[in-house]
């Protein structure tokens, strides 16, 4: 499986995956950088519930980022979103390339 060109992802986001709830609040694990393409547009999608929501911004990235749904990201500007859904796009056998693609608050 072909992963997307590292010369396409033109920007450096920060990643801290979602470890789950605690008696304090949200758990988060150490932030990793990352290389990504960032979009930042507004989109109508759908949350991990199915809730219709609103996206600020997208990030697509290689098909093995850590970053599951809730996840703490900074943006290259330095603004800090949260994960709303993660898609991970594969092709086998086609001349695609594999890329994780990640919906912003």
């Amino acid at each position: 499986m072909r992963r997307v060109p590292g010369w396409l992802l033109r920007h450096e986001v920060t990643v801290e995956p979602y470890l789950g709830t605690s008696a304090y609040g949200p758990r988060y694990g150490p932030a990793a950088p990352a290389r990504a393409l960032v979009a930042e547009t507004i989109r109508r999608v759908r949350d991990r519930t199915g809730a219709e929501t609103v996206s600020t911004a997208q990030v697509i990235a290689a098909p093995d980022l850590a970053c599951p749904t809730g996840s703490r990201i900074t943006l290259p500007d330095g603004r800090t979103t949260t994960a709303i859904s993660i898609a991970r796009h594969t092709a086998p056998g086609l001349p695609v390339p594999a890329c994780t693609e990640v919906m912003c608050e």
